[in-house]
């Protein structure tokens, strides 16, 4: 066997001599209550169905994973306190904690993550990890009752990922079974966080209270024992203003989501403190539908990109807080390609003759371009719970300037979840907005750039793309794998053109001053669990 995780093991070892004197820290503090407002309400709170970035915040305050990840990319414990893996790669051997408990008093041990496990092979329960981040797990054996072996059926670079992001949230097996409403999660899918979930209001909050059994922190957590907080309350304002309002008129202590509009107020402000991190994963970007017209053609595609002045756009829509994206993989990846920047965009006479040349030389009496008397015609179908970061402004700023410099007709529509999935599903689509979370951006590569990928919207398909996305995803040498994903990263924008990068999502967290301890995820760029939160100092 060859072991993978030394450093880990003396983090363990470390963690458990701290725990005593933190936890002492932790209780004597007077008990205090945060109100947090969040810019989008979860489609649901089951950690292994997640799908906004922005659950991630809530996800981990009720469920912890095996491993956790550091923002070097390398893994420590969590639930897990060591593995070892293979020399083939094909089998992790996992120890566990010996002194978790679920919050419903049952035993976390081996067989508990086993029924986890076992959970994503039930068919339909979440398709898409079970095609990606568990495409090569074969079973989970029960070694000793706090020992779990796992069997891989290949190689897999990705499977420590999975023990660390939030899909591997341990679930009580009891919960798994008795949930009324298993794929939403709510209070009846327990967990074995620091907070226990005994409110959800829809449309309006949801409310933790602190979990008093809670010592067992991830390896880099401040502090040890109990979180510092005896209630927490995430309540849902998705205008802007009023998140904003409620923040300095004191209603709520902490916001997500900072306008860029109002940066510039909380900054002046001496009360209130501004944080903000760059995610991981992949940038926000439009995927091109290549099925059918007009995105079938790869000038229009070009011709798309070229009409847009997206430093302009993203100063005038995010004022300067906005970085600009290159690649469909975020800037903070460490996967980045950054040989792709200046590479495209912004040449309007560029634009105007690519669409000349693919045969759109009409103009209708709007000024849009016409072919064989059919308007040039662009539509993007959005998901409401997934706008965010002024997505919808900032589609209106694309949608002038694309009639204005090359005569293109954006038309562009915010509708509910089923809505926006029946006309993907039907291919009533030309364009697709979306960014992708993934703390290891290999895994939102596999997710949507493979031609029979859960999530290719660009119904594009490249067998070296998907040769190259595979052979990354079974390595573990993180040099061979980025230089696979650079390739990839080349083929897709630049080579084909089936992406359009925009800007790299960031994560903006306002507060009183006098609240402590608010931070990011390391490996992903997003806003931490309310773990270590105080208020006062």
């Amino acid at each position: 066997m060859r072991r993978r995780a030394p450093a880990a093991l003396s983090a363990a070892v470390l963690l458990a001599a701290l725990t005593g004197c933190g936890a002492t820290a932790a209780e004597q503090a007077a008990p205090a209550t945060l109100t947090w407002a969040v810019e989008t309400q979860p489609i649901t709170l089951n950690p292994q169905q997640w799908s906004q970035n922005k659950t991630r915040l809530l996800v981990f305050n009720q469920f912890d994973a095996l491993l956790s990840k550091a923002e070097d990319g390398t893994y420590h414990p969590w639930l897990a306190t060591s593995w070892t893996v293979s020399d083939d790669g094909l089998t992790y051997t996992l120890d566990l904690r010996e002194d978790v408990t679920f919050h419903d008093g049952a035993t976390f041990d081996a067989a508990s993550v086993k029924a986890n496990l076992d959970q994503f092979l039930v068919p339909g329960y979440n398709p898409a990890v079970a095609a990606i981040q568990l495409r090569s797990f074969g079973r989970a054996e029960v070694v000793a009752p706090y020992r779990l072996r796992i069997t891989l059926k290949e190689p897999d670079g990705l499977f420590l990922d999975f023990l660390a992001s939030p899909y591997a949230g341990q679930v009580s097996p009891e919960s798994l079974k008795s949930a009324k409403d298993l794929k939403f999660g709510g209070p009846d899918l327990v967990g074995t966080g620091p907070f226990i979930l005994d409110r959800y209001v829809q449309g309006q909050e949801i409310h933790y209270r602190r979990n008093p059994a809670y010592r067992w922190p991830p390896a880099g957590a401040a502090h040890q024992g109990p979180a510092h907080l005896a209630e927490l309350t995430y309540r849902f304002l998705p205008e802007a203003a009023v998140r904003v309002g409620a923040l300095t008129s004191g209603q709520v202590q902490v916001i997500e989501g900072v306008p860029a509009t109002e940066v510039a107020l909380i900054e002046k402000d001496p009360s209130l403190a501004l944080r903000t991190s760059l995610n991981s994963g992949t940038a926000y970007y439009y995927y091109f539908n290549t099925s059918h017209p007009p995105f079938d053609d790869k000038r229009v595609r070009q011709a798309f990109r070229e009409a847009v002045d997206l430093d302009a756009v993203l100063r005038s829509v995010y004022r300067g807080t906005a970085t600009r994206a290159w690649s469909v993989v975020g800037r903070r990846s460490p996967f980045y390609d950054a040989s792709l920047e200046n590479s495209f965009g912004g040449d309007v006479a560029k634009a105007n003759a690519l669409l000349d040349a693919a045969g759109w030389t009409g103009r209708d009496a709007e000024g849009y371009r016409v072919k064989d008397g059919r308007r040039l015609t662009v539509r993007e179908v959005a998901s409401a719970p997934y706008v965010r970061d002024r997505r919808d402004v900032l589609a209106q700023a694309i949608q002038a300037q694309v009639k204005q410099n090359a005569g293109i007709d954006f038309q562009v529509r915010i509708v509910d979840q089923g809505s926006a999935q029946r006309a993907l599903d039907e291919d009533e689509y030309e364009l697709f907005g979306n960014s992708r979370g993934d703390a290891d951006a290999g895994a939102a590569l596999n997710l949507i750039l493979p031609a029979k990928a859960a999530i290719n919207r660009t119904r594009f398909a490249d067998p070296r793309v998907d040769k190259w996305l595979a052979d990354a995803s079974a390595s573990s040498d993180q040099a061979a794998r980025k230089k696979l994903y650079a390739r990839a990263q080349r083929a897709v924008v630049a080579e084909h053109a089936v992406v359009f990068p925009i800007y790299v999502p960031a994560d903006q967290v306002a507060a009183s001053r006098d609240v402590q301890g608010l931070g990011f995820e390391p490996a992903s760029g997003t806003p931490a669990s309310a773990y270590d939160v105080r208020i006062g100092t």
